[in-house]
């Protein structure tokens, strides 16, 4: 449930009701309904208390809407940096702890997985592990459904070009991936 929004007002309400951003109805009550204040015999008496206005919410939850969802960074740019991360990784130029907290756990053991191979193929044939080079083509993006987005990052690297296939989920107020494959 959201929070009610609490405005103070300065100016006489003729109706002591108002319209928030929202389309919510405000009602003003004092500060003293709030937290009561004392006064003794000794102190001069208070100026009055300055009114407040709190949501009042009249409509049932379905006939309000549907809810935005909180502003997430741009799907797009996440699966291309993620990408990019992924192949770092799997040429051993970056650790795979970098990217424990934009992965699930299935997609973290695939990864784990391909790390240990790529690692033990480099050894078997002397290569060392380098930064690969390479440059990022088109994002294709797909919103299938709210919170979801279906993306493939074109990489163009120097013997070939490759596709990574990143399907990205909201996970509060960010992107995490579960589901990836390199192609």
């Amino acid at each position: 449930m959201p929070v009610p929004a609490v405005a103070a007002a300065t100016d006489p309400v003729p109706d002591d009701e108002r319209a928030d951003a929202g389309g919510r109805r405000l009602h003003a009550v004092t500060g003293t309904e709030h937290a009561p204040v004392t006064t003794t015999d000794a102190t001069p008496e208070a100026p009055p208390a300055p009114r407040l206005l709190h949501a009042v919410d009249d409509a049932p939850a379905a006939a309000r809407g549907p809810v935005a969802p909180p502003s997430l960074p741009d799907a797009a740019v996440a699966a291309e940096g993620l990408a990019r991360c992924v192949l770092e990784i799997l040429a051993g130029a970056r650790d795979l702890d970098q990217v424990s907290r934009w992965v699930n756990g299935e997609v973290w053991a695939v990864l784990q997985k391909r790390v240990r191979l790529a690692a033990r193929a480099r050894e078997a044939s002397g290569v060392r592990s380098q930064r690969p080079v390479f440059r990022v083509g088109r994002v294709h993006v797909s919103e299938p459904a709210p919170g979801v987005a279906e993306t493939v990052v074109v990489v163009h690297g120097r013997a070939r070009t490759r596709s990574v296939a990143i399907r990205l989920e909201t996970t509060g107020r960010r992107w995490r991936a579960t589901a990836l494959h390199v192609l």
